[in-house]
């Protein structure tokens, strides 16, 4: 692949994808399964079906400016849907599979849509309620037909119905789709709420493009070629949007959907992808998979994972440290333990890429030292969404890397992150004050606090809006701590609090297999809700926070503790679908409780 083609000004999304399509015609473009086998989609079968898609939604009435809602899970479908909006001029309102009538109900109000596309009868059921009630609607077309009559106001169209009318139509959809310019709107991505109700980010084409110039001069150090990805995380959010559909449609690489989190192991073996795109979240699950199947081996495996991983992370801090000894044992580490972990995810990985969230550092030096590259990226939905990501030449855990391509950042006065450039949002549809906001004078406002070190790497501290500031007015980072929590064997999630407080107390969610185990021993029912207030599991989950409050200041230690008597999860909406904590929601239910540690 050339590099150069992707730092290309394409004039819109859609113009990029139908020259990847000329270019690539018949070779595989999208995989997904179908009857237990993964079968691929070309570029010009893509296209085949954007077309009629697009002049479908045109004979509809929906033209330039229009909103239309999408809601699907990751697989073909999406990528055409997207592109057919868009296509006909229109803007894609991407929707969250998860999403409840109610969510559904404020982005159909709150974006104007016109219409709206759905994939399965299940995602309709959600949907059709609040496109009854969603005043601006005026179709839904469905991919499968609900079961059930649709609710009074719900006008339902089968999609086969769209497309018979688009092959009968003649609008040259390629000409159309290349007449766009990098200023007009291409999407309207609601944020997914940490903080409250979802606000409506407006990105432009050029906003998207601009990330995929960057992402393909940061990761061209890798020696891009013949890529291939494999898409899990929502596609409705701005990080997989970008990371995982457009930025490989700009180097022409294929995209395998993975089924769900539950295959997602055997989906690598399957796909066996190049560049993996993830939340910490997903590499904290797979850190805990592979440290407890070490841990149940024992014996010579263990010894020799151990050793792997103690010189791959010396190697990392100090490559002069090693001995000789280190140096001539090292190859044979790597081909008995190194590979194997490799071989987990498809055994041809270039890096893997984490955003969406902080990476404890420990997990990136976990995977680092078992030779797998894992490159920090840092951004928001407010930046299309990459703002810096770490390089394969100049590499540093605790950083998120130097800025992007074309993109300025600077530190303001109280250590907010300031950026400038084309990836900067428009502004939130229909809200101008918080517009005016979040851009001032050209300069976006992140609301994270962070440095620039010596080498230009971005070092995020925290979330300015999420930085503690206890009684005795000092700042306390509530995601160093969490993260330092969560490595521990006993503890899977956790969530610290102390604004005006003397000190810090935590809500802790125990590991589920080590959970298991300890009631087990301790001839308990096993049931968390039960046990949430047992002395005997705070007295043994107090020891992992005895073992964290060690490496912490006198400030940060937690000085008491809550056990959530359920997992932070999307379903009880503790978590985001991107697995970020909602804390304002964690606060709604334990606030109290966590008030009750402080008498």
């Amino acid at each position: 692949m050339n590099i150069d083609a992707t730092r290309k000004r394409w004039p819109s999304l859609t113009a990029m994808f139908f020259d990847q399509v000329d270019a690539r015609g018949d070779q595989p473009f999208l995989w997904a399964k179908r009857d237990g086998v993964y079968q691929p989609m070309s570029w010009g079968d893509a296209a085949a079906r954007v077309t009629p898609l697009a002049r479908g939604l045109m004979a509809l009435g929906i033209g330039r400016g229009d909103r239309v809602m999408l809601v699907s899970e990751n697989r073909p479908a999406w990528p055409i849907a997207d592109l057919a909006i868009m296509s006909a001029g229109a803007i894609t309102v991407p929707a969250y599979t998860t999403n409840t009538e109610a969510d559904h109900l404020h982005i159909l109000t709150d974006s104007g849509a016109k219409g709206a596309i759905v994939s399965t009868r299940r995602l309709a059921q959600r949907l059709l309620p609040a496109a009854a009630r969603a005043p601006d609607l005026e179709f839904v077309i469905c991919m499968e037909l609900p079961d059930e009559a649709p609710p009074d106001g719900a006008r339902i169209i089968p999609i086969d119905e769209v497309l018979d009318t688009g092959r009968a139509r003649h609008e040259n959809i390629i000409e159309a789709a290349r007449a766009l310019g990098r200023d007009d709107d291409a999407c309207i991505i609601y944020t997914s709420g940490t903080g409250g109700v979802p606000k409506g980010v407006v990105l432009h084409h050029g906003a998207i493009l601009h990330n995929c110039a960057g992402a393909a001069d940061h990761l061209s150090e890798l020696g891009l070629g013949d890529e291939v990805f494999l898409s899990f995380l929502p596609l409705s959010h701005s990080y997989e949007h970008t990371a995982g559909l457009y930025f490989p449609i700009s180097i022409g690489a294929e995209i395998y959907y993975a089924e769900g989190i539950e295959t997602l192991g055997a989906n690598m073996l399957e796909a066996r992808p190049t560049i993996m795109t993830a939340v910490p979240r997903l590499y904290e699950m797979l850190h805990h998979r592979i440290t407890a199947g070490v841990a149940k081996a024992g014996g010579a495996k263990a010894k020799l994972f151990n050793k792997a991983y103690d010189i791959g992370s010396r190697r990392y801090h100090d490559p002069i440290s090693l001995s000789l000894g280190d140096r001539m044992i090292d190859p044979i580490l790597d081909r008995l333990v190194r590979n194997k972990v490799r071989d987990r995810f498809g055994g041809r990985l270039k890096a893997l890429v984490s955003g969406g969230a902080p990476l404890n550092p420990d997990i990136g030096l976990f995977f680092t030292a078992l030779g797998l590259r894992i490159l920090q990226g840092y951004g928001q939905t407010e930046s299309a969404p990459v703002i810096s990501v770490n390089r394969k030449n100049s590499m540093k855990l605790h950083s998120v890397g130097p800025p992007m391509l074309d993109t300025e950042v600077r530190i303001a006065g109280d250590g907010e992150i300031l950026v400038r450039g084309e990836l900067v949002m428009k502004g939130y549809w229909r809200n101008q004050q918080a517009t005016d906001e979040a851009i001032r004078d050209g300069w976006l406002h992140t609301g994270d606090i962070g440095h620039l070190d010596e080498d230009g790497h971005l070092v995020i501290t925290d979330r300015k809006k999420d930085i503690i500031v206890n009684s005795g007015g000092d700042n306390v980072a509530p995601q160093r701590i969490e993260g330092m929590l969560t490595v521990t064997p006993e503890i899977a999630q956790a969530m610290v609090a102390g604004d005006k407080r003397p000190h810090i107390v935590a809500l802790l969610v125990p590991k589920e297999d080590w959970f298991k185990e300890w009631a087990k021993g301790a001839g308990k029912s096993g049931d968390l809700q039960a046990l949430a207030d047992d002395a005997d599991l705070h007295k043994a989950l107090s020891h992992a926070v005895d073992r964290v409050n060690k490496d912490l200041s006198n400030i940060e230690k937690v000085r008491r503790f809550l056990v959530a008597s359920e997992p932070f999860t999307v379903d009880n909406e503790m978590m985001t679908p991107t697995m970020k904590v909602r804390r304002h929601k964690i606060r709604n239910l334990y606030g109290e409780r966590l008030d009750a540690l402080y008498r």
